[in-house]
């Protein structure tokens, strides 16, 4: 089935696993194990789960919590859920056992799938009784009746300050998810991705799941990331084209695994989203790797991608996550008035893939929409070729001295230099400037890299004014589940310098 550019799909998921089974095929491979799972299997033991979840008195558009990390077993739940009539409702494993409590008890969630390995961490978090699920148990009952508009993914987003939110997707958002995926990338059933994302975040779960399932390729599936091993997995495994989030293509950037001549011919691109690429993170990737990266950029409220880069020969413009596929995408001012002139505004989106809204949080969702258009929260200008330039967050400015400071300025600054992995600017209250400028990095093993030479080093790009106060050193920064730096939180996990 040819996918329409200029068209989202119809239907439901249930309708598009019924295609996929019925033209045959593979879906999954698992490099981790060396087996698969074709289209077809997949449809048979998706519906038998959906039948027990029925005949367990499972209504229509009710939660189903799925506890898995990335396996065959937990996306037959997904695809058991979401063509069974349900809310397949994807709980992050990485949220810690309050957030997942959270979850679980907010979704309103009778029944679980629990794979063995979160089995514990389940046991901990299961504050409101919910009922994990023997999916080996057989029924037999008649399945709801699905449509496009009906609830069909609930995903919590990973805020940084009060409770998280439920963001509800209908059939018709979520495969319009896919659809951008597969416009934009060019997407075909002789195409295998490989998901080395976890499928409880948007990323991993639009991009790679529903990218396959709308344009009729296969994945390959493995449980977590692994530097020293995604090289080897994408070269068995046949992959074409890889989704990633930056501190994923910076840890790959800095490994020692190199992709063999045929792995390397045979990928097309790897793409980037989640949080912004430094464009010297990419450009050192693609000289080494001599693989296209295509930036791009997505929301859990948007069921993932709204803007990308073109693949090559297309112009791919590094710094920016490229124009709208499939959505209209553009800037505004704080009253709703569209920016022409390229100057800085908030990024809104509308479209087929936008979120039906925030579950039980009507607040949230009337905050976050404004005259039809999803506001992001993202600032960003757009230039007259309409590539958007993303230039912070509204929330994660730095004002010192009454003057805006973009943290991605200074991150950038940051990782010019060879030996930082990771990097982070962030805002430190201040009774003088309101807040002042602080960084946090992560810098290859044995790096003899010092605080100063990185002040220097912003010194000479940004001048003395945007230049950190002190760089701090870590093991680690902190990261939500898609890999995303939580620039946020840096303030509160490292104490004040004595300056």
């Amino acid at each position: 089935m040819t996918v329409a550019a200029d068209t989202p799909p119809g239907g439901t998921v249930r309708d598009w696993l019924a295609r996929r089974a019925n033209a045959g095929g593979i879906a999954f491979v698992f490099p981790e194990t060396d087996t698969s799972m074709d289209w077809a299997t997949l449809q048979d033991h998706a519906l038998a789960f959906a039948r027990l979840l029925t005949s367990k008195g499972v209504a229509k558009g009710d939660s189903v919590a799925i506890v898995s990390p990335n396996s065959r077993e937990g996306l037959v739940a997904l695809y058991g859920a979401l063509a069974g009539g349900f809310r397949a409702t994807m709980i992050n494993l990485a949220a810690g056992r309050d957030a997942i409590a959270y979850a679980l008890d907010h979704s309103g969630a009778r029944f679980a799938f629990v794979h063995p390995a979160c089995a514990e961490m389940f046991a901990t978090a299961n504050a409101s009784g919910v009922t994990a699920l023997d999916p080996s148990e057989q029924a037999d009952a008649t399945l709801h009746p699905v449509t496009p508009a009906d609830h069909a993914l609930l995903m919590y987003t990973s805020g940084t300050t009060g409770r998280p939110k439920g963001v509800l997707h209908s059939h018709a958002s979520l495969l319009a998810g896919g659809w951008t995926t597969t416009i934009a990338h060019a997407l075909g059933p002789s195409d295998r991705g490989f998901c080395v994302l976890p499928v409880y975040h948007i990323n991993g779960l639009c991009v790679t799941i529903m990218g396959a399932l709308v344009s009729g390729g296969s994945l390959a599936v493995v449980s977590r990331f692994s530097a020293s091993q995604f090289w080897d997995q994408a070269a068995r495994a046949g992959v074409t084209w890889f989704s990633a989030v930056p501190t994923i293509i910076s840890h790959l950037l800095h490994g020692d695994a190199e992709p063999d001549e045929a792995c390397r011919a045979r990928l097309r691109f790897g793409r980037s989203a989640s949080s912004a690429l430094a464009v010297e993170t990419q450009s050192a990737f693609e000289r080494r790797f001599s693989v296209p990266i295509i930036e791009t950029m997505g929301l859990t409220e948007t069921a993932a991608q709204i803007l990308s880069n073109p693949l090559p020969p297309g112009t791919r413009k590094i710094g920016s996550p490229g124009t709208g596929f499939g959505c209209e995408v553009e800037i505004q001012g704080p009253d709703g008035t569209r920016i022409n002139d390229g100057t800085e505004g908030e990024i809104v989106v509308r479209g087929p893939n936008v979120m039906l809204g925030y579950l039980d949080n009507p607040d949230a969702t009337r905050a976050t929409f404004r005259d039809g258009w999803l506001r992001t929260g993202d600032l960003g200008r757009m230039d007259p070729d309409g590539y958007i330039f993303v230039t912070g967050r509204l929330k994660e400015l730095i004002i010192k001295g009454g003057e805006n400071i973009a943290p991605r300025e200074v991150d950038e600054a940051l990782y010019t230099h060879p030996d930082v992995i990771e990097a982070a600017a962030f805002a430190r209250k201040s009774d003088r400037y309101g807040e002042t400028v602080e960084a946090a990095v992560r810098v290859r093993d044995g790096s003899p890299v010092t605080d100063a030479d990185l002040k220097d080093l912003c010194q000479e790009r940004l001048g003395t004014f945007k230049t950190p106060d002190v760089v701090h050193f870590l093991d680690e920064l902190p990261k939500g589940p898609s890999g995303k730096i939580q620039r946020l939180k840096l303030a509160d996990l490292i104490a004040a310098p004595a300056l």
